[in-house]
Protein backbone atom coordinates (compact mmCIF):
# COMPACT_ATOMS: atom_id res chain seq x y z
CA UNK A 1 0.00 0.00 0.00
CA UNK A 2 1.16 3.50 -0.85
CA UNK A 3 1.40 5.74 2.19
CA UNK A 4 0.61 9.41 1.67
CA UNK A 5 1.46 11.75 4.49
CA UNK A 6 0.68 15.26 5.66
CA UNK A 7 2.57 17.75 3.52
CA UNK A 8 2.36 15.62 0.36
CA UNK A 9 0.65 16.96 -2.72
CA UNK A 10 -2.56 14.99 -3.31
CA UNK A 11 -2.30 12.72 -6.35
CA UNK A 12 -4.01 14.11 -9.43
CA UNK A 13 -6.82 11.94 -10.74
CA UNK A 14 -9.72 11.60 -13.10
CA UNK A 15 -12.73 9.57 -12.03
CA UNK A 16 -16.47 9.47 -12.68
CA UNK A 17 -19.23 10.67 -10.41
CA UNK A 18 -22.65 9.17 -9.71
CA UNK A 19 -23.91 10.52 -13.04
CA UNK A 20 -21.02 9.16 -15.10
CA UNK A 21 -19.54 12.65 -15.46
CA UNK A 22 -15.73 12.93 -15.42
CA UNK A 23 -14.30 14.55 -12.32
CA UNK A 24 -10.70 15.73 -11.99
CA UNK A 25 -9.06 16.99 -8.83
CA UNK A 26 -7.99 19.99 -10.92
CA UNK A 27 -11.70 20.88 -11.33
CA UNK A 28 -11.48 22.16 -7.75
CA UNK A 29 -8.39 24.34 -8.17
CA UNK A 30 -8.22 26.93 -5.39
CA UNK A 31 -10.80 25.08 -3.28
CA UNK A 32 -10.45 23.11 -0.05
CA UNK A 33 -11.24 19.47 -0.81
CA UNK A 34 -12.10 16.55 1.44
CA UNK A 35 -11.75 13.12 -0.14
CA UNK A 36 -13.25 10.44 2.04
CA UNK A 37 -12.92 6.76 1.22
CA UNK A 38 -15.53 4.39 2.56
CA UNK A 39 -16.17 0.66 2.06
CA UNK A 40 -19.68 0.38 0.58
CA UNK A 41 -22.93 2.24 -0.08
CA UNK A 42 -25.93 1.39 2.08
CA UNK A 43 -24.00 -0.33 4.86
CA UNK A 44 -24.53 0.80 8.47
CA UNK A 45 -21.22 2.60 9.13
CA UNK A 46 -21.01 4.15 5.68
CA UNK A 47 -24.59 5.40 5.90
CA UNK A 48 -23.99 6.97 9.33
CA UNK A 49 -20.84 8.67 8.00
CA UNK A 50 -22.55 10.03 4.86
CA UNK A 51 -25.57 11.23 6.84
CA UNK A 52 -23.32 12.97 9.38
CA UNK A 53 -21.76 14.94 6.53
CA UNK A 54 -25.21 15.60 5.03
CA UNK A 55 -26.63 16.81 8.35
CA UNK A 56 -23.72 19.24 8.79
CA UNK A 57 -23.41 20.25 5.16
CA UNK A 58 -24.32 23.90 5.82
CA UNK A 59 -21.22 24.22 8.02
CA UNK A 60 -19.09 22.60 5.31
CA UNK A 61 -20.42 25.02 2.68
CA UNK A 62 -19.73 28.01 4.96
CA UNK A 63 -16.08 26.92 4.98
CA UNK A 64 -16.09 26.62 1.14
CA UNK A 65 -15.15 22.93 1.31
CA UNK A 66 -15.82 20.42 -1.47
CA UNK A 67 -16.70 16.88 -0.33
CA UNK A 68 -15.89 13.89 -2.53
CA UNK A 69 -16.89 10.45 -1.27
CA UNK A 70 -15.17 7.47 -2.90
CA UNK A 71 -15.94 3.75 -2.88
CA UNK A 72 -15.65 0.89 -5.35
CA UNK A 73 -19.42 0.99 -5.94
CA UNK A 74 -20.65 1.84 -9.44
CA UNK A 75 -22.64 4.89 -10.55
CA UNK A 76 -26.04 3.18 -10.18
CA UNK A 77 -25.37 2.16 -6.56
CA UNK A 78 -24.17 5.71 -5.83
CA UNK A 79 -27.33 7.18 -7.39
CA UNK A 80 -29.51 4.97 -5.19
CA UNK A 81 -27.47 5.81 -2.07
CA UNK A 82 -27.73 9.55 -2.81
CA UNK A 83 -31.48 9.34 -3.50
CA UNK A 84 -32.24 7.19 -0.45
CA UNK A 85 -30.43 9.48 1.99
CA UNK A 86 -30.68 12.83 0.15
CA UNK A 87 -26.90 13.28 0.02
CA UNK A 88 -25.89 16.73 -1.28
CA UNK A 89 -22.31 15.92 -2.30
CA UNK A 90 -20.49 14.06 -5.06
CA UNK A 91 -19.70 10.34 -4.88
CA UNK A 92 -16.98 8.96 -7.13
CA UNK A 93 -17.32 5.45 -8.57
CA UNK A 94 -13.92 3.76 -8.39
CA UNK A 95 -14.86 0.32 -9.69
CA UNK A 96 -11.34 -0.26 -11.06
CA UNK A 97 -9.82 0.75 -7.68
CA UNK A 98 -7.54 3.34 -9.30
CA UNK A 99 -8.11 6.05 -6.67
CA UNK A 100 -8.13 3.50 -3.88
CA UNK A 101 -4.64 2.39 -4.91
CA UNK A 102 -3.45 5.91 -5.73
CA UNK A 103 -4.32 7.08 -2.21
CA UNK A 104 -3.16 3.82 -0.61
CA UNK A 105 -6.47 2.89 1.02
CA UNK A 106 -6.96 -0.51 -0.65
CA UNK A 107 -5.28 -3.38 1.13
CA UNK A 108 -5.37 -6.22 3.57
CA UNK A 109 -7.97 -6.11 6.30
CA UNK A 110 -8.92 -8.45 9.10
CA UNK A 111 -12.43 -9.02 10.39
CA UNK A 112 -13.57 -11.78 12.73
CA UNK A 113 -10.43 -13.80 12.02
CA UNK A 114 -10.76 -13.50 8.24
CA UNK A 115 -8.13 -11.76 6.12
CA UNK A 116 -9.28 -10.11 2.89
CA UNK A 117 -8.57 -7.10 0.67
CA UNK A 118 -10.79 -4.10 1.14
CA UNK A 119 -11.10 -0.34 1.57
CA UNK A 120 -9.59 1.23 4.66
CA UNK A 121 -11.98 3.98 5.77
CA UNK A 122 -9.75 7.06 5.48
CA UNK A 123 -10.26 10.78 4.89
CA UNK A 124 -7.79 13.15 3.26
CA UNK A 125 -8.09 16.86 4.04
CA UNK A 126 -6.63 19.14 1.35
CA UNK A 127 -5.96 22.87 1.39
CA UNK A 128 -6.58 25.18 -1.58
CA UNK A 129 -3.34 24.08 -3.28
CA UNK A 130 -4.35 20.43 -2.74
CA UNK A 131 -1.60 19.76 -0.25
CA UNK A 132 -2.63 17.16 2.32
CA UNK A 133 -3.05 19.00 5.63
CA UNK A 134 -4.78 16.17 7.49
CA UNK A 135 -5.42 12.44 7.28
CA UNK A 136 -8.11 10.83 9.39
CA UNK A 137 -7.60 7.09 9.63
CA UNK A 138 -10.61 5.26 11.00
CA UNK A 139 -12.85 8.33 11.26
CA UNK A 140 -15.67 8.43 13.78
CA UNK A 141 -18.65 7.90 11.50
CA UNK A 142 -21.10 9.66 13.86
CA UNK A 143 -18.85 12.70 14.30
CA UNK A 144 -16.91 12.92 11.05
CA UNK A 145 -17.80 16.49 10.13
CA UNK A 146 -16.40 17.77 13.44
CA UNK A 147 -13.15 15.86 12.79
CA UNK A 148 -12.88 17.46 9.33
CA UNK A 149 -13.62 21.01 10.51
CA UNK A 150 -11.16 20.73 13.41
CA UNK A 151 -8.33 20.09 10.96
CA UNK A 152 -9.21 23.17 8.93
CA UNK A 153 -9.38 25.27 12.12
CA UNK A 154 -5.95 24.27 13.48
Amino acid sequence: MKHLKIGDQAPTFTSVDQDGKKVNLSDYEGKKVVIYFYPKDNTPGCTVQACNIRDNYENILKEDIVILGVSADDEVKHQKFIAKFDLPFTLLADTEKELLNLFGVWGEKKFMGKIYDGIHRTTFILDESHTIIGIIEKPKTKDHTREILEIYHK
